[in-house]
């Protein structure tokens, strides 16, 4: 029966629309909502954070027959306009995550951006000239945001939607001299802590598909490059299943 089988979470990043994506776009998240129950979307959104790229972007996501959940990328902010991009979302409509949490179909979501800064012992540390420092501020806060948004799930079943990789896992096949600037180890301390079912991320076009944390959550990398170059028989976004909790008597 329809209601016994797992949830289905389309998890896909990196679309990076630009103004010419006009009617290139419908299809595939109409595709992706025959797919699934939701959608995941893990940043890099457009290609500039033009609003002008966004407009084309939720006309494109007007397809979409499912609750959208997302957070912003890098280059969502690099026309420093990021909140014209989450405006046009939001009142498209889409739940736009930045250190929030949110509840869809039962399943609890956490999400943000997250921020670069390294690896394990390749971190880098809050040590030295002041621009270095506030680099490393901005891992932590928004490692700090993962975490408050994670301390705030109940549900039974959670999923953290991120930007950039919490894991060195799944940025191996990218140049080893740019790993410290696809993600960071600050944003896997928030997932030992507060366990999910599974993390999605973008950012590593080049990257791996999947890996896990220290404590063996699922990590899957679902830029959209990746994910065509990868699998190009398949439709470039990926399907989660989390089983259904049985409603209380």
């Amino acid at each position: 029966m329809a209601n016994e089988r797992p949830l289905r979470f389309a998890a896909v990043g990196d679309i990076h629309c630009t103004k010419e994506s006009a009617g290139t776009l419908r299809g595939f998240f109409a595709q992706a909502s025959e797919a699934a129950d939701a959608l995941l979307l893990c940043g890099d959104l457009t290609d500039y954070g033009l609003p002008e790229e966004a407009k084309v972007l939720v006309d494109e996501l007007s397809a979409a027959s499912v609750p959208v959940i997302a957070v912003l990328g890098n280059h969502d902010y690099e026309s420093g306009t990021p909140e014209a991009v989450r405006e046009a979302l939001v009142a498209a409509g889409v739940k736009v995550l930045d250190g929030e949490a949110v509840e869809v179909l039962g399943v609890g979501i956490a999400g943000g951006k997250g921020f670069c800064g390294g690896f394990g012992r390749g971190s880098l540390g809050g040590w030295g000239e002041p621009a270095i420092k506030a680099f490393v501020h901005e891992a932590i806060q928004e490692a700090m945001k993962l975490e408050s948004a994670l301390a705030k799930l109940r549900t039974p079943q959670r999923l953290a939607v991120l930007h950039y990789s919490p894991i060195v896992g799944t940025v191996q096949g990218e140049p080893v001299e740019i790993f410290p600037f696809l993600g960071s180890s600050r944003l896997e301390d928030p997932l030992v802590r507060y366990p999910v079912h599974a993390v999605v991320h973008g950012h590593a076009h080049r990257g791996t598909p999947e890996g896990h944390t220290v404590n063996g959550i699922p990590v899957y990398n679902v830029a959209r490059p990746l994910l065509q170059r990868t699998y190009p028989d398949r439709p470039p976004f990926r399907v989660l299943e989390v089983p259904r909790v049985p409603a209380q008597r």
